[in-house]
């Protein structure tokens, strides 16, 4: 039996989450994309295959890549309370919940965002 490369155990993780999870326009799945300097939000909408709302740090302040995230997570919950959307399903893409993701995800919660 051969062994996965890590590319490959990734992609059978997000494949395993995206095969439970999906959104609607009521309820979209918030998915986070982290690269090794920026990361970057969405809400889409997977019925109508439709971004409704995005952020990212690129425009942001300098600081810790984890204030980054926070802010990000902020602004994505102000997006999404501008469209209407109280709640969402969160998609961690294949990432560890810790860190950068972690981050983000709270400081989403704690700005009234639902999950």
């Amino acid at each position: 039996m051969s062994r996965q490369t890590p590319q490959q155990k990734k992609l059978s993780i997000k494949r395993k989450i995206r095969a439970t999870i999906s959104g609607t326009d009521t309820r979209p799945r918030m998915s986070v994309f982290r690269s090794s300097t920026h990361i970057y939000v969405q809400l889409i909408d997977d019925v109508a295959a439709v971004t409704l709302a995005s952020a990212s740090d690129i425009a942001g302040k300098k600081g810790t890549k984890i204030d980054s995230a926070k802010a990000t997570g902020a602004a994505i919950a102000v997006a999404a309370k501008a469209k209407g959307i109280n709640t969402v399903v969160f998609d961690r893409n294949g990432f560890k919940y810790a860190g950068r993701i972690k981050a983000l995800a709270d400081s989403a919660r704690e700005a009234g965002l639902l999950f």
